[in-house]
């Protein structure tokens, strides 16, 4: 057992000091506030519960920045998606490994402790399913044990390339299961994943234009108790689309033909009409945002205001991790509200209550549901995942309990992260993580291939 003791931390019941915290196989055993020092190990600083990621597609770290040049039309997520489909021709698996690895370490030192990747690059560049069919998950699932990250695998279910069946283009060719190939996926992900600790494997069909009505039951059948996750109404003309396959808008079909419940998180939910706000909140699913992604491709921005109004749960992810940061993805969902509705402090509930409090709180909340875990909070039977803030940095010196939050969010954001556990074990210290130089140097040999 590993006994602890925290400066300050965010408890569920709010802020303490002194609070001892025993770790037993990377759980919290017991959580004992105003504890003695005496016989623990002084952990220095501001101890948040770690943020879940419920959303990245590993891969595309590597083309951060490799779509920021305008093209001869007005540029858009459909224009992205064809550089994304240039990029990953060239991936083999010791790269899709090596990028990952790299995408997460900076997520770790980002704020953020378990991640939900919804993994859909699973063939070769031909499209063939390689020996393993679930090679490629196999080398997230290492990438994970490298880092430390805690992880909820989510193998993509992805079979045709548009509303009604239309065939895949040859950029899709890498993504491509029908029902019973995407069975033996998911067996072979759950097994890469089983000497990780506390991993999680669920579900995600991709989204209601790449999967056909009668495979998103069976898919959904597969993952039985697990989370469940799928891309939604992240663009007008994926509205737009719908409609003219269903004469319905894809948020209003998806809640009338599927079983959606607290497994599912809807990603993105961008587009909505008010039915569809109610829709999801009284579903009890977890509305998926990845607001820095969603602005970088012009997506739009998401109905927060009613959607909380609604009783709605959130959680936040880094998607494309063009850049990667806990606060950053909180602090944007803030700053997109306060641009839709010109007012300030939008997504605080009520009066007199901190806004970085309760965008983090919330997302931690949301994140642990939609990754099937037991994590998000410093208490009793969860893992023992904690962020710890430089109580010393400049913008938290002065201040004290919900401003360090404030501060941590909207002012200092990862600059001010000192240490990361995961499990109850150091992956991040001096706000670097312990194995950085040899996954950087991995990362940078793996690229200087791609790029060339």
């Amino acid at each position: 057992m590993r006994r602890l003791i925290l400066d300050h931390a965010l408890l569920p019941g709010g802020w303490a000091s002194n609070v001892g915290i025993d770790v037993e196989s990377g759980a919290i055993a017991a959580v004992h506030p105003e504890a003695s020092p005496d016989g623990r190990e002084r952990i220095a600083g501001i101890t948040l519960p770690g943020l879940p990621n419920l959303h990245s597609h590993t891969f595309q770290r590597g083309m951060a920045g490799l779509a920021e040049t305008r093209g001869p039309e007005g540029d858009s997520f459909w224009t992205w998606r064809q550089v994304m489909y240039r990029f990953l021709g060239s991936l083999t698996p010791d790269d899709v490994e090596a990028v990952a690895a790299f995408a997460m370490m900076e997520m770790l030192e980002g704020g953020f402790t378990a991640l939900a990747e919804f993994h859909y690059l699973h063939h070769d560049a031909q499209g063939r399913p390689f020996g393993d069919i679930a090679e490629l998950s196999g080398r997230i699932a290492a990438a994970a044990q490298e880092t430390g990250m805690g992880l909820t695998l989510l193998p993509v279910f992805y079979a045709q390339g548009g509303f009604g069946g239309a065939a895949p283009t040859e950029g899709q060719r890498r993504f491509i299961n029908d029902v019973e190939s995407y069975a033996r996926l998911l067996d072979g992900a759950r097994r890469e994943v089983a000497g990780l600790d506390d991993a999680v494997v669920g579900v995600a069909p991709h989204s209601l234009r790449a999967v056909l009505p009668e495979s998103l039951g069976e898919v959904v059948a597969m993952a039985g108790e697990g989370p469940v996750h799928i891309h939604i109404a992240e663009q007008v003309k994926e509205v737009e689309d719908c409609l003219a396959w269903s004469g319905q808008r894809p948020v209003a079909w998806l809640l009338d033909h599927a079983p959606v419940d607290r497994r599912w998180c809807l990603i993105h939910a961008t587009h909505l009409d008010p039915q569809e706000v109610k829709g999801i909140a009284a579903s009890g699913a977890v509305a998926g945002l990845c607001p820095i992604t969603e602005a970088n491709l012009g997506d739009g921005i998401f109905e927060g205001v009613d959607h909380r109004a609604a009783g709605g749960r959130f959680g936040v992810g880094s998607d494309s991790n063009i850049e990667i940061s806990a606060p950053g993805e909180l602090k944007q969902f803030e700053y997109s509200q306060r641009l839709k509705h010109r007012a300030r402090n939008v997504l605080a509930e009520r009066e007199g209550q901190s806004t970085g409090r309760s965008l983090y709180e919330t997302a931690l909340t949301g994140g642990a549901q939609a990754l099937g875990r037991r994590i998000g909070a410093i208490a009793e039977g969860h893992r023992a995942d904690f962020v710890v803030l430089d109580a010393d940095h400049p913008d938290l010196a002065a201040v004290s309990g919900d401003r360090w939050l404030d501060a941590y969010v909207f002012v200092a954001g990862r600059a001010a992260i000192d240490t990361v556990f995961v499990a109850g074990k150091p992956v991040v210290r001096n706000g670097r993580h312990v194995s950085r130089d040899t996954i950087r140097a991995r990362y940078v040999q793996a690229m200087a291939r791609i790029l060339v």
